[in-house]
C-alpha cells in the first residue's frame, strides 16, 4: 500500500510540475520576430524567456513590449574585441597610455611597423549580446528606464516609441556590458531642484554634459586603441575618443530618461578619419546635436563637409543593404549593419545623385557604392542598387568630390568616372584630358591657410627638399613625376587638364588632400 501510495504522489507530482511548466511556457504568445531571435540565441534563449515570463506574469503589458523590442532588436548588437596583428598575423601589444602623446605614439607605431610589417586590427572575438546576456541584467536594465522615463519631469513628453529607441537601449556601441545606469541615476538625482525648467530635456542635458566636462576629455592617443570603453575603463582613464565620449553622454543621459543616441559620418568628405556625434530629441521632436564631454547643445558645430551623416539605432531598419542584398553578395563591411538609419538631410542640403556605369559590371555583382577619398583611399559611403546599367544614390551632400565603384572579390574597384557634386545639385565629372596637357603651379598638399610675401604672391607650404609626387585620377591613381621641394610652388609640364589631383609627399601617411585646377589654382575636395 505504501508503495502504491508513493507511486501516486510521485505521479502526481510529475503532473503538477509538467502543468507549471506548459503555464509558464509562454512562447505561443511570442510576437515572431522574438521567436526569430529566440531561435538565434541558441543555448541563451532561456535567458531571454526569463525576462518575458518575468513581465507576462506581473501582468505589466507596457514592460512586456519593451522587453520584446530589446529581444526582437537584438541581433547585430555585440561587445567586440579587436586585437593588433603584424603581417604575419602575430599579435602586437601596445598600450597606448604608455606614451605621453599621439605623436610619440605615432612615432613609436611607424617603428614597430619598419620592423614587423602594416599593423592592423581585426576582431578576435565578438560576443553576441543574443548569446550573452543574462536576464538579470536586462530585467535590471528595463526597470531603471522606466524609473526614469516616468519619474523625471523633461521624459515625461517622450512617446513609448521614443522612449524604447533612445532611453531603454542598454549599450552605445560595441563596448563591454555594464550596468551604468545607478552610476547616473545617483549622480543626478537632485538635478531638477538646479534647473529653471524641470520639464526642459536641453537644460538638464546641458547640465548633466558640464558635469562630464569636468572629469573627462578627448585624447587622439585612444584612435589606436583597439576597443571601445566601458564605463568603468572610462571612469578610470578619464580620456577617450569621439566614440567613448558619445557612449559617456548615452550612458548619463539615459540613465535619466533624456533621449539621446549618436549621429555619425563614417568616413569625412574633406578630410581623413571619421567623427560620432551626440543628438538629443527635444520637447518638439527636433533633435539638437552636441558632444559629451565637449561642447552642449546649441554650442556644437561640426567643421568638415558630410557626404553622409547616420544615426545609430537599437531597432533593426530593414530598409538598409543588408536586408536587400542577396546573402552571397559581399559589401563593404560597415555597410552591412543593421542598425543605422540615413539622416543627412537633417545636417546638410542633399541631392538624388543617378550614374551610368561605364565600367562592365562584375558577375553577380548588383549593388554599386559612391564612395569619398578619405586617409588616402576612396571609402563607400553609400550604396545603390544597379538597373540596366544605371544606379541612383539618393540623399547624398554637396560640394563634394565622388566616385562610384563596385565591390567584387572583397575590393573596391571603379564603375565610372569620378564627379563633382556641387551645391545645387548639378553633376561634373572630372575626365582627365590625356590629349590637352597644361603646365600647373602647386603651393601645398592640402588646404591651409597660404601665406604670401612682400609683393603679394602666395608662398609654397613645402618641406625643403623633400620630394613629392603628382598623381592625375584615371581609373586609377597615374603618377606624373616627383619634383624635390624649394621656397618656390612646385611646377608640373605636360598635365592632363581638367582631371581630379593628388599631390603626395614621399614617405607621408598619404592624408594629403584630392584637388582641382580652377583658373590656375588648387580647389580643394
Amino acid at each position: 500500500m505504501k508503495s502504491k501510495s508513493w507511486i501516486m504522489t510521485l505521479g502526481i507530482f510529475a503532473i503538477v510540475v509538467i502543468i507549471l511548466l506548459v503555464v509558464r511556457d509562454y512562447s505561443n504568445m511570442y510576437p515572431a520576430g522574438v521567436k526569430n531571435a529566440l531561435i538565434k540565441a541558441g543555448e541563451n534563449q532561456n535567458e531571454l524567456k526569463e525576462v518575458i515570463n518575468h513581465y507576462v506574469e506581473k501582468n505589466d503589458s507596457l514592460k512586456l513590449q519593451a522587453a520584446y523590442y530589446l529581444v526582437e532588436n537584438m541581433e547585430g548588437h555585440s561587445y567586440v574585441i579587436y586585437g593588433l596583428h603584424d603581417s604575419t598575423k602575430a599579435d602586437v601589444n601596445i598600450d597606448v597610455l604608455a606614451y605621453p602623446d599621439y605623436k610619440s605614439l605615432i612615432q613609436a607605431w611607424d617603428e614597430k611597423e619598419k620592423k614587423l610589417g602594416t599593423l592592423d586590427f581585426s576582431r578576435d572575438e565578438i560576443k553576441e549580446d543574443l548569446k550573452n546576456i543574462s536576464a538579470d541584467f536586462l530585467i535590471h536594465n528595463i526597470e531603471m528606464a522606466f524609473s526614469a522615463w516616468q519619474e523625471k519631469p523633461w521624459a515625461k513628453h517622450l512617446s513609448f516609441e521614443n522612449f524604447c529607441e533612445y532611453v531603454l537601449p542598454y549599450r552605445g556601441s560595441n563596448e563591454p556590458l555594464e550596468k551604468w545606469r545607478p552610476h547616473f541615476w545617483e549622480q543626478f538625482k537632485d538635478l531638477s531642484k538646479n534647473m529653471a525648467n524641470p520639464e526642459d530635456p536641453i537644460e538638464a542635458t546641458r547640465l548633466i554634459n558640464n558635469k562630464i566636462k569636468s572629469w573627462f576629455s578627448f585624447d587622439p592617443r585612444f584612435y589606436r586603441h583597439p576597443t571601445d570603453q566601458g564605463l568603468s575603463e572610462m571612469l578610470k582613464n578619464k580620456l577617450g575618443r569621439c566614440e567613448d565620449m558619445t557612449n559617456l553622454a548615452i550612458y548619463a543621459m539615459r540613465a535619466n530618461g533624456l533621449a539621446v543616441t549618436s549621429d555619425y559620418t563614417p568616413h569625412w568628405a574633406d578630410a581623413g578619419n571619421n567623427h560620432a556625434w551626440n543628438a538629443i530629441l527635444d520637447r518638439g521632436g527636433k533633435v539638437t546635436m552636441f558632444m559629451g564631454g565637449e561642447s552642449n547643445p546649441g554650442d556644437y558645430r561640426l567643421h568638415g563637409r558630410l557626404a553622409k551623416v547616420y544615426r545609430k539605432t537599437y531597432s533593426l531598419q530593414k530598409q538598409n543593404l543588408v536586408f536587400q542584398k542577396p546573402d552571397w553578395e559581399k559589401a563593404p563591411r560597415w555597410l552591412s549593419r543593421k542598425n543605422y538609419k540615413d539622416v543627412t538631410s537633417d545636417y546638410t542640403d542633399v541631392s538624388d545623385v543617378t550614374i551610368t556605369l561605364e565600367q562592365q559590371v562584375p558577375d553577380s555583382v548588383n549593388y554599386a557604392y559612391l564612395c569619398v577619398f578619405n586617409d588616402g583611399e576612396w571609402k563607400a559611403i553609400h550604396w545603390g542598387k544597379i538597373e540596366e546599367q544605371k544606379t541612383t544614390f539618393d540623399d547624398m551632400g554637396g560640394n563634394i568630390a565622388y566616385l562610384p565603384m563596385y565591390y567584387a572579390k572583397e575590393k573596391l574597384i571603379p564603375a565610372a568616372s569620378s564627379f563633382i557634386l556641387e551645391k545645387n545639385g548639378e553633376l561634373r565629372k572630372l575626365i582627365a584630358d590625356e590629349e590637352n596637357t597644361t603646365k600647373i603651379k602647386l603651393l601645398s598638399t592640402t588646404r591651409r591657410k597660404l601665406l604670401t610675401s612682400t609683393d603679394g604672391i602666395a608662398k609654397a607650404s613645402f618641406e625643403l627638399g623633400r620630394n613629392y609626387e603628382l598623381y592625375y585620377w584615371q581609373e586609377k591613381w597615374v603618377s606624373l613625376g616627383k619634383k624635390a621641394a624649394s621656397h618656390k610652388p612646385l611646377t608640373f609640364d605636360k598635365v592632363p587638364a581638367d582631371g581630379l589631383y593628388w599631390l603626395v609627399a614621399e614617405g607621408s601617411r598619404k592624408d594629403e588632400r584630392i584637388f582641382t585646377i580652377e583658373d590656375g589654382k588648387q580647389i580643394w575636395w
